[in-house]
């Protein structure tokens, strides 16, 4: 199902006094303007954002991981020749023999939708383009998992940057060509960052409520390199993706502030949020 958005730019975050803005370490936010204070990265494509919006409600495309269940792909698929033998090929070490123990860690890749950027890049520019033809104004990046904490479980950290860059970059070529078809009507790249496998706000061990499998810091780290790809990639906005746990979520937004302060620019920032179940809630609360 398509969805409707609106698009919302940063906005201070405030304590209980709502005169007094919160101060964050590693951040240089000391007052109400401070968050606008770096320029639109891209003022033109905001404009017309911000264009777009005043005319209409937009729509967002749909699901990217049901498009490709669609294909049946077998794990072989996943691969592609980079990563023909279940390690990356461009970073193996000269006359690596593959096999038993060899340190490469070779792990099995059915289901890494991300890494289809890499090895099915056609794959994913069509998915792109149908949702466009369809009527999408905004097309999402497939980088869902592309974080060096969900990249773990597939032994493919290593690709965060390389996979946000490409995600962003696919979607960036299927949006200008549809769009230049018909100048008129803009369509945007959503900069996709995921939940991460993690959450930092309940355990994973329901006999240690105490534990807790990541860290704010750990989080904020691996949201701040997928940013760095994503707009390296040409994102016309960033999306913290699926939200389920609001300190994942503080983390992320904390990490694309370091960022837009690294870069001196910034992009339009969305939030998408999961509610659990009839009380309105997230899973943690």
């Amino acid at each position: 199902m398509a969805e409707q958005v609106r698009v919302a730019e940063q906005a201070p975050l405030y304590g209980n006094d709502e005169k007094q803005p919160l101060q964050r370490s590693g951040l240089r936010v000391t007052g109400k303007d401070a968050m606008h204070a770096l320029p639109w990265k891209n003022p033109a494509r905001v404009a017309a954002l911000h264009a777009a919006l005043a005319r209409r409600i937009l729509i967002i495309d749909g699901a990217m991981g049901t498009m490709i269940q669609r294909e049946g792909l077998e794990e072989a698929d996943y691969r592609g020749e980079r990563f023909a033998h279940g390690y990356d090929a461009l970073f193996a070490d000269p006359g690596h023999a593959h096999g038993p123990g060899c340190g490469c860690e070779a792990h099995d890749q059915r289901g890494n939708n991300d890494l289809l950027s890499l090895t099915r890049p056609g794959l994913i520019s069509e998915i792109h383009r149908a949702y466009l033809q369809a009527g999408a104004d905004l097309v999402e990046t497939n980088t869902f998992n592309s974080t060096g904490i969900s990249l773990a479980d597939y032994r493919l950290q290593h690709l965060v940057r390389e996979l946000n860059r490409e995600g962003a970059r696919l979607a960036r070529a299927e949006c200008d060509a549809i769009e230049a078809d018909d100048p008129s009507r803009p369509r945007f790249v959503i900069g996709v960052l995921g939940p991460t496998s993690r959450t930092a706000s309940l355990s994973p061990d329901v006999n240690r409520p105490g534990f807790r499998a990541v860290t704010f810091d750990k989080l904020a780290e691996a949201y701040r390199e997928a940013a760095r790809g994503l707009i390296d990639g040409g994102a016309d906005v960033l999306m913290v993706e699926t939200i389920f746990d609001t300190l994942n979520a503080k983390a992320a937004l904390f990490a694309i502030d370091d960022v837009f302060e690294e870069t001196g620019a910034r992009l339009p920032v969305m939030i998408s949020g999961t509610i659990t179940d009839a009380s309105g809630r997230t899973l943690s609360g």
